[in-house]
């Protein structure tokens, strides 16, 4: 039965690649656990696991009295003698256990608890094993698609993608070898669930990583990305090295680097633009396609204002507002496009002085005057934060200020 025993085990082992020290580990807990529950106590007895003998020892010390009272803990003189001809009386004894004597049912709940052990032992190495490859991107062959999503079997390791997390427009086939990103590790009662995704736009940087060696050596910096998935994306770079431009390193000799992401996103539209820490720059450049008349950023309150070409607005609002929205995400900033000819309109406005202005209290005018705000144009380019700067100037009076200044804007054109 032990040979048995130790065989069925050495075998769970290897099919599982379970450490022999780890294994060693859960058999001893396993036979103490039993023992506790045969006598009651463990505290006199040692499990040795010994794979080179293909043998589970158990001993039991006991010592030696003349009449017994718990025979888990004593042995009377008579018995102790078969064991040790010399044993004498108060003599420690160290009894060795047949497994076997453990009964038929006390096996089999112990295989259960291995088999129950193992698989928790699996869990565990799953989850510690994929969450440090969280962000690594892995190829499997999907085995079943669901409406929640799909399994993909990876080096024997099942990982799931969810509906989400797939591309818009693609379609999986059953059978079909695919690339996605560890995204989540998730211990669920039944079994470590491992997240993939094709849709994060950490796949998108990890694709880019692998199809440019100048982004995987760290010399072309990937600083933003915007992204809808299976639709368009939106990726700034920048280049440490003055020689290496960054836009021309990510799409490669004859586009073939940009080709291959784009194949493997299933045609997703991707604008590659260079990265600038000057706003105006920046959201210019990520308004492409377009090419804006004029920037107007306000850095403080991340907005700004892209005048456009007539002809081009459709073009920078893009399909449903897309690619305005990714130009937003990608810059950081909320943009507004402006028709030039309404921008060029609008800068004609013709204001008039503070003197002129009848609903303004005279203490108010002379605060204004004294501070040589002399027109409405300038207390609009103020506002209200600027006016309460000037002294005597409170927030009631900033916002009494700005009501009577918006009456008085004209037009030319009216």
């Amino acid at each position: 039965m032990n040979s048995d025993i130790m065989d069925a085990i050495a075998q769970i082992a290897k099919d599982k690649k379970i450490e022999k020290e780890n294994l060693r580990d859960m058999l001893e807990n396993i036979f103490i656990s039993m023992i506790e529950k045969k006598y009651g106590s463990s505290e006199n007895f040692d499990v040795i696991v010994n794979f080179e003998k293909g043998d589970i020892e158990i001993y039991q010390e006991k010592v030696v009295v003349e009449e017994v009272e718990n025979p888990a803990t004593e042995i009377d003189l008579e018995s102790a003698l078969k064991i040790d001809p010399d044993a004498e009386i108060d003599d420690e004894l160290v009894e060795e256990i047949d497994p076997i004597s453990f009964g038929r049912r006390l096996i089999i709940s112990a295989k259960q608890n291995l088999n129950q052990r193992i698989r928790d032992f699996e869990r565990e190495k799953i989850l510690d094993e994929y969450e440090d490859r969280i962000g690594e991107i892995i190829i499997g062959d999907i085995h079943q698609i669901q409406k929640r999503g799909a399994y993909i079997n990876v080096d024997k390791i099942e990982v799931f993608l969810p509906k989400e997390e797939q591309l818009a427009n693609e379609r999986l086939r059953r059978g079909a070898t695919i690339r996605s990103m560890i995204k989540e590790v998730r211990n669920q009662g039944r079994g470590p669930e491992i997240i993939v995704s094709r849709a994060d736009k950490q796949f998108l940087v990890r694709l880019f990583e692998l199809e440019v060696p100048e982004i995987y050596d760290g010399i072309v910096e990937v600083k933003e990305v915007a992204r809808e998935a299976g639709e368009r994306s939106k990726i700034a770079v920048e280049s440490i090295d003055r020689r290496v431009d960054p836009v021309g390193a990510c799409v490669g000799m004859k586009g073939i680097r940009i080709q291959n992401i784009v194949k493997e996103l299933n045609n997703e539209k991707i604008d590659i633009i260079s990265y600038s820490s000057e706003p105006d720059i920046y959201i210019s450049r990520a308004l492409t396609p377009v090419k804006p008349v004029k920037i107007l950023s306000n850095p403080e309150e991340k907005m700004a204002v892209a005048i456009i070409e007539d002809d081009q607005m459709s073009l920078a609002i893009g399909r449903g507002g897309q690619n305005l929205r990714l130009a937003s995400k990608l810059s950081g900033y909320q943009i507004e496009p402006i028709k030039e000819s309404e921008y060029t309109t609008e800068s004609t406005i013709t204001y008039i002085s503070i003197e002129d202005l009848e609903e303004l209290p005279a203490a108010l005018k002379s605060k204004l005057l004294n501070a040589d705000v002399l027109d409405v144009k300038e207390v609009l380019d103020l506002g209200e934060k600027g006016l309460l700067e000037i002294q005597g100037i409170g927030k009631k009076s900033t916002v009494k200020i700005l009501e009577i200044v918006q009456k008085y804007v004209v037009n030319e054109d009216e």
